[in-house]
């Protein structure tokens, strides 16, 4: 089962320019659209089309993640709580019931996390650019220790 995209909260930005430094978390509110591919851990790679929505409350954020295609789909919720740039918190994925552990950093314009869980475990990169913003999850084989792409979403406004 390929959950990979319940790591893929990213927390995106608000403003059409990412700040050159600071906390990502200042551009991460409101509604974003976008699309890209999952890969299952068949190989099979599946197109979805996404929304998200982040809240973000003095420090804390809750983002909301829905994916979609032919015969794929993932619902995710998110929430971390950002402590000078060191960042901490918990995700569900309702469709295939996992959840997790989410740790890492944030600042300027990316987000680095490691995402641990009962059904998945990897690594999140979000990185910020002038109009949208990618997400890449690589998941953690932990059979053999070694990590493969396992989604890679770009969202715009």
């Amino acid at each position: 089962m390929s959950v990979v995209l319940a790591a893929s909260w990213a927390w995106q930005a608000e403003a059409a320019s990412p700040a050159a430094a600071g906390d990502p978390f200042d551009q991460l509110k409101g509604d974003w659209k976008g699309s890209g591919i999952v890969i299952l851990d068949s190989g099979e790679k599946k197109k979805v089309d996404c929304t998200t929505n982040y809240k973000v409350a003095g420090s804390n954020v809750t983002q909301t993640l829905h994916c979609k295609g032919d015969d794929y789909e993932v619902n995710t919720l998110l929430k971390v709580t950002d402590k000078g740039g060191k960042i901490k918190g918990t995700w569900n994925e309702s469709v295939y019931d996992a959840s997790g552990t989410v740790s890492g950093t944030a600042k300027g314009n990316t987000i680095h996390a490691v995402i641990s869980g009962d059904k998945f475990s990897g690594r999140m990169s979000i990185k910020l650019t002038g109009d949208g913003h990618t997400i890449n999850v690589i998941k953690l084989n932990a059979k053999t220790g070694t990590y493969r792409l396992a989604t890679s979403l770009t969202l715009h406004r």
